[in-house]
């Protein structure tokens, strides 16, 4: 992984961490990612025999993870410079599938990012326009 994919996937990853921080404090009925991922490390922490209980923390650690894990998967988009709009719709919207199916298939509440059509709708599209995000980025580096 090239340090200007990396850097292109973290701001594609910032810009999707912007969005979803913004609407979750909104009152329209949005996604909440941060719920799904901070379930997540709980389990993995608790497989240790350990727990977050600062939730300041819990919230901190998941949002680290969140980003670092989502500019290594948005790096990817710089690996077809030809491609890169392609690339990102793509691997945008396999990562909004994911988080909108994968987390009650691995025994995490689903509900946070699928509880109605429109919650799903809007996690599947954080993720596409992370990715395009990423694209321009990249596109602006390579000028």
């Amino acid at each position: 992984m090239s340090p200007k994919n990396f850097l292109a996937g973290l701001g594609g990853a910032i810009v999707l961490n912007l969005l979803h921080e913004s609407f979750k404090k909104s009152k329209v009925d949005s996604p909440r990612v941060d719920l799904v991922g901070e379930e997540a490390l709980q389990k993995v922490v608790g497989f240790f025999g350990n727990r977050i209980n600062d939730k300041q923390t819990l919230y901190n650690a998941t949002l680290a993870g969140d980003l670092i894990s989502n500019a290594a998967y948005y790096s990817m988009i710089g690996n077809s410079p030809n491609q890169l709009f392609g690339k990102a719709i793509s691997l945008g919207l396999v990562a909004g599938i994911g988080a909108v199916a994968v987390p009650e298939q691995i025994g995490l509440d689903a509900e946070p990012v699928a509880k109605n059509t429109q919650v799903k709708a809007m996690t599947v599209g954080y993720y596409v326009i992370g990715a395009l995000a990423t694209a321009a980025i990249l596109k602006m580096l390579s000028k």
